[in-house]
């Protein structure tokens, strides 16, 4: 297979996303799951930027990584000041990471109108930078920002400065996307141009998102010669994002014949699981490979397709990438749907027409009660076995009581729970203050069940859906409550079902602990 250059950005251009900041223990927790996973550099953050950088890569000098180059980000040297006397270029050499990346302009509109300096002194700084690392023994790739807008508008300068940045040294030459409005067509045919100019070199790509062309543009790019390919693990990003490596390596490996990591594809799913949580992010349902909803079937025709042969409605085996598949029950799902979701749950049910039907009925019933299995699968998972008698609770309830004051005394928790569980014939009782009756429910019911399983730590709750059901019942009416959970691993949705928001979240809560430990045993 062809070799590819795999290098994520996640710690410092998905750094740049809305709504992400990494502490440097989420970065280290990162750094260890892009390692174990196999990407060639971990682009990890500017050295100079920020204290919180500059702990990370003191920190990061203690690492034994087995696949991964730690990379520091930084630009060429500034205007008017001596490459050894700037302060960005000398704390690229302080970080201590075996390769560097430096962007430099290549759009001759930033030069002049953004850096207000000449081409020629532009071209300098590129060229002082880079020889000045690699004579420091750094392995320096050169991002050449904003090289398709500076190509197209003035392709002899943009190409000019690559030659600067190669003559002092370069080991990679990078396009960089940077505004993300270059069409696939255009990134092709210009990087298949700069392959044949820079004839032997290790030409790579980096695309943001803002066309939602960013995969497009860097298998385009791979197609046309480059060797060397920049993203993010989930797509985070500046604005739109980046090229999302987790749609770009399987795409280049399982179709395309591109070896891409030293690691194991099927480990794909639980590596951007796990780096969205490390995130504080929800993983998209509907992102390529990896997404719950990647490999999840609902019409009848599809799931009657998938079981008789699965390549009609997949175009790759869910466990290549380490994903599942799912049925999903639903109006448009038809009997197939539940025989295959049973049989996943019960091996060998599909014989057991009493059961079947035992089911199907419970299912009717549940339905017209205004539960949803479709978004609920540990719900149903348990339904199931509660029914077959296969399912033993971890924990019983006796009580709980809540109560809520407003305003709150202290600004932040505005309610209290009380609760008594029962588990194997002990007795527990706490209660807990919350923003909220549910929030100080969810507290008081994980306080008492870690005393007799301390593993709930890891469980915590990572989203919450109310529907009302009924419109015209108002306050009174019934209401659906929807949880998704997690435990570093794995995510899972469970639902209740009652007029009282309160009792439908309990119940919610309930099964999504119970799944948790049915899991975990």
């Amino acid at each position: 297979m062809k070799q590819l250059e795999i290098l994520d950005t996640t710690l410092r251009d998905g750094a740049q996303s809305e709504g992400i900041s990494f502490s440097v223990s989420d970065k280290l927790a990162i750094v260890k799951v892009l390692d174990e996973f196999g990407v060639t550099f971990i682009e990890a953050g500017n050295p100079v930027s920020n204290p919180k950088d500059m702990e990370f890569f003191d920190k990061a000098a203690d690492l034994q990584l087995k696949n991964a180059r730690l990379c520091a980000f930084g630009s060429t040297r500034r205007k008017n000041t001596a490459v050894e006397e700037d302060e960005n270029v000398r704390s690229l050499l302080s970080a201590n990471t075996p390769a560097v990346s430096v962007f430099g302009k290549t759009w001759d509109l930033h030069v002049t109108e953004v850096l207000r300096i000449s081409l020629e002194e532009n071209l300098a700084m590129v060229s002082d930078t880079v020889g000045y690392l690699t004579k420091n023994g750094k392995e320096v790739v050169f991002d050449a920002e904003h090289f398709f807008d500076g190509y197209i508008n003035n392709p002899e300068y943009a190409l000019k400065v690559l030659k600067a940045a190669h003559k002092a040294g370069a080991a990679v030459l990078c396009l960089c996307d940077t505004n993300g409005g270059t069409g696939p067509l255009e990134v092709y045919t210009i990087t298949k141009e700069v392959c044949r100019v820079f004839e032997g070199a290790r030409v790579g790509i980096h695309c943001h998102n803002d066309t939602g062309c960013a995969v497009a543009n860097t298998i385009l790019s791979v197609q046309a010669g480059a060797v060397h390919v920049q993203g993010t693990f989930t797509g985070i990003g500046e604005r739109c994002g980046n090229a999302n490596l987790s749609a770009v390596i399987p795409t280049l490996q399982l179709k395309n014949g591109y070896e891409c990591v030293n690691g194991r594809l099927e480990k794909l799913t639980n590596a951007a699981l796990k780096i969205s949580e490390i995130s504080n992010l929800s993983l998209q349902s509907n992102l390529p490979y990896v997404g719950a909803s990647a490999f999840a079937h609902k019409g009848g025709m599809h799931i009657d397709g998938v079981n008789k042969i699965s390549k009609s409605f997949e175009h790759v085996e869910p466990n290549t990438v380490g994903n599942k598949r799912r049925f999903l029950l639903s109006e448009v799902a038809g009997k197939n749907a539940l025989l295959a979701k049973l049989e996943g749950i019960a091996p060998g049910i599909a014989q057991q027409k009493e059961q079947i039907s035992l089911i199907l009925n419970l299912l009717k019933d549940k339905e017209h009660e205004g539960y949803q299995f479709e978004a609920a699968d540990a719900s149903f998972e348990l339904l199931v076995k509660r029914a077959l008698g296969l399912f033993t609770p971890h924990f019983s309830l006796d009580m709980y009581r809540t109560s809520g004051e407003y305003p709150s005394p202290d600004g932040e928790t505005n309610a209290s729970a009380m609760l008594k569980i029962q588990v194997n014939g002990e007795t527990e009782t706490t209660a807990a203050m919350g923003n909220g009756p549910v929030h100080a429910l969810d507290t008081a019911l994980r306080k008492a069940l870690t005393v007799f399983y301390p593993q709930l730590a890891q469980v915590h709750l990572i989203d919450y859906k109310v529907r009302v059901l009924e419109a015209k019942q108002a306050t009174g009416a019934t209401v659906r409550v929807l949880i998704e959970s997690a435990d570093g691993s794995r995510k899972w949705t469970t639902v209740g079902v009652s007029t009282d928001i309160i009792a439908a979240s309990w119940e919610a809560l309930v099964d999504s602990i119970e799944y948790a430990l049915m899991r975990q045993n």
